[in-house]
């Protein structure tokens, strides 16, 4: 991972995705799992995330705290995500507003910073590593 994102990574619409404060989509499986509950077609990576992330309070992150990926790579959540129509086919007709930080705090996808460049493999642990004051 560099500081511009995931290798590889690209985004059609740069005015809204991408750069140094939306470098990476991060979102956790357990919120993935509870929405597919609610009967939404949503699955890992298709509400647009990079890095989807399992074992840690999803409800508790929130801008300014830090993610530790595998042993390389440090993560700051810059802010969280505004949910687009890109992603509407996730959700049961179309709400992709179901993520909305605003309408359902706790359910949204974060973006971040890279903090520290490095190497990300599936399955490697992640932690937090700072509270937000």
């Amino acid at each position: 991972m560099l500081r511009s994102g995931l290798v590889g990574d690209a985004q059609n619409d740069t005015k809204h995705h991408g750069g140094p404060d939306r470098a990476v989509c991060v979102y956790a499986v357990e919120v993935i799992r509870r929405l597919q509950q609610e009967g939404h077609p949503i699955d890992i990576g298709t509400a647009g995330e990079n890095i989807t992330v399992e074992g840690i309070d999803w409800e508790g992150i929130t801008p300014g705290l830090r993610l530790q990926l595998g042993e390389d790579v440090l993560l700051e959540v810059a802010s969280y995500t505004n949910p687009c129509k890109t992603i509407k086919d996730s959700f049961i007709d179309g709400e992709f507003i179901r993520i909305a930080e605003k309408f359902h705090p706790g359910w949204s996808r974060v973006y971040a910073r890279v903090i520290s460049e490095g190497e990300v493999r599936p399955g490697d642990p992640v932690r937090l590593v700072s509270v937000p004051e």
